[in-house]
């Protein structure tokens, strides 16, 4: 966490409420013909998938003990695995709910679906922006807004928790919480995250944890401590879901 908690430390300070509001869309002038092309087929299938298959899911609902009263409860600060966004998007849609995304050809297109369902993209990823992101993060959950962030995007490692959200918890107070939707009955994509896709009419269980509080005075070392925390519920809300959704 040192040099992306120092410089993001750093730079929180002197972004006030004045600073210039995000951009929800991005440039398409990076991208080639081709490129743009692919990004409207992409977009257009994946929205057309999520409309057909999420009205057909069978959806359960756990949280744990001191978790959020329900999923319109705001600010959090919520956290997930990128494999199990399909669904994601499905259930946590028009709640206006900020997504920091890069403007690489995947976060652009990424971008462009969760739009379509009620999400609001916020510039940065993990590997670049990163600084720009988080600060446009604070300035979204300071306005009293919910913000998640695919934690292990854009390109993995799989299953290993980045900081950005015990660095956004002790700038503002609000509460990390990580969920995880498991399908009984999915397609596995070939892909780095091992993508899901829900078949018609599969069960899905959402299990969201305990609420986890990161106190403003926390030092590097107590940082380091609700990293690992946040891993832990991560690992917990994906293995509760998975070992139960059978029996949803």
């Amino acid at each position: 966490m040192g040099l992306i908690g120092e410089r993001y430390n750093k730079q929180v300070t002197a972004a006030g409420a004045s600073a210039v509001p995000i951009q929800e869309t991005a440039s398409n002038n990076s991208f080639t013909v081709w490129q743009k092309l692919q990004l409207r087929l992409i977009t257009a299938l994946g929205v057309a998938a999520i409309r057909v298959l999420g009205p057909t899911l069978r959806i359960s609902v756990s949280i744990e003990e001191d978790g959020p009263a329900s999923l319109e409860a705001r600010p959090m600060i919520l956290s997930f695995w990128h494999s199990c966004i399909f669904p994601a998007i499905y259930v946590w849609r028009n709640l206006q709910i900020r997504v920091m995304s890069s403007d690489s050809f995947d976060g652009e297109w990424t971008g462009r679906i969760i739009r379509r369902f009620g999400f609001v993209k916020v510039r940065g990823s993990s590997s670049r922006g990163a600084v720009r992101g988080l600060l446009g993060m604070r300035r979204e959950i300071q306005s009293g807004t919910t913000v998640a962030f695919t934690i292990d995007g854009p390109r993995g490692p799989r299953y290993v928790a980045k900081p950005g959200p015990v660095l956004l918890a002790r700038a503002t107070g609000a509460p990390m919480v990580a969920f995880h939707i498991a399908l009984a009955n999915a397609w596995t994509l070939n892909t780095w995250d091992r993508l899901l896709i829900p078949k018609p009419f599969s069960r899905a269980l959402l299990r969201i944890s305990r609420r986890i509080f990161v106190p403003a005075e926390a030092s590097e070392a107590q940082r380091e401590e609700f990293h690992a925390q946040l891993q832990q519920a991560l690992d917990r809300v994906r293995e509760f879901a998975e070992g139960n959704v059978a029996a949803g």
